[in-house]
């Protein structure tokens, strides 16, 4: 099976609590397995500054699940866990965005995989590169490894000790 990569990421709240939820709830999902975790990492707000920092982490997947049946268990995820909308790269309780679906390339109007800004955020990379640094992206044919080392993000981003998978 192909490997499967999800971003979670939180700054509003419990940001561990709501991480260790969504990770909870991944695992719940039919024919759905969860493979590893990455570390978790403290992110400065990517566009809007004036608010809190993030916790985030990427997870990677195995699942029988269409890539559109996984992102519509995402969404159901976040409305479950109580993210409310707000504004673009506004503050929420948690964040659950499908990085890679294995090799395929999928564009709709609702959806895109790979996900468009998966390359210009450090701390998505650092996840992806802990998890699976020879996966070649399917679009740019490089590795996370590669992509990680040209990433031009300046935004802090710290390792914690904070685990979202206390198995």
């Amino acid at each position: 099976m192909n490997p499967i990569f999800v971003g979670l990421g939180s700054n509003r709240g419990d940001r561990l609590a709501f991480l260790r939820s969504a990770l909870r709830e991944l695992r719940r999902l039919k024919n759905t397995a969860l493979v590893h975790s990455s570390s978790v990492y403290e992110t400065e707000p990517v566009g809007k500054k004036d608010q809190a920092y993030f916790l985030n982490a990427v997870v990677e997947l195995s699942s029988e699940l269409s890539v559109t049946a996984l992102q519509r268990e995402c969404r159901t995820i976040e409305t479950l866990l109580g993210r409310t909308k707000t504004e673009r790269w506004g503050p929420r309780e948690i964040d659950l965005d499908l990085l890679y679906y294995g090799r395929e390339v999928y564009v709709s109007e609702d959806l895109v995989v790979p996900h468009p800004e998966r390359v210009n955020r450090r701390f998505v990379l650092l996840g992806l590169h802990e998890l699976a640094p020879d996966f070649l992206d399917p679009v740019l044919h490089r590795s996370m490894a590669d992509l990680l080392q040209s990433c031009q993000d300046q935004s802090a981003v710290a390792k914690t000790q904070f685990s979202i998978d206390p198995e």
